[in-house]
């Protein structure tokens, strides 16, 4: 089960943290990644990190947002700084531990000019 939590309407600049609390896989192993869609657009890849530490960016976000993750407390974070009206969207997690993957259900972001 993957919960997300932290979104919010927010103001274009300052930072927003957003969780993603996993249970029933094996965490530390898995590679978790963010996605985001915007309304009438595809889903996108945003940030994914995996069991080893990598982490990997979408070049619209590099450089201002950062995904993280807690092994001991299961949970993988996006911190979002420097926040754009174009980073409006419902923003998910998803696990993929190689067997199958698991999504989360969303959490919206709007961010306001």
């Amino acid at each position: 089960q993957l919960v997300e939590s932290g979104g919010d309407l927010v103001q274009a600049g300052g930072s927003l943290r957003l969780s993603c609390a996993v249970s029933g896989i094996t965490f530390r192993r898995s590679t978790m990644s963010w996605y985001r869609q915007a309304p009438g657009k595809q889903r996108e890849l945003v940030a994914t990190s995996t069991g080893s530490g990598t982490t990997n960016y979408a070049d619209s976000v590099k450089g201002r947002f950062t995904i993280s993750r807690d092994n001991a407390k299961n949970t993988v974070y996006l911190q979002m700084d420097s926040r754009e009206p174009e980073d409006t969207a419902v923003y998910y997690c998803k696990a993929d531990t190689l067997v199958r993957y698991y999504w989360g259900q969303g959490t919206q972001v709007t961010v306001s000019s």
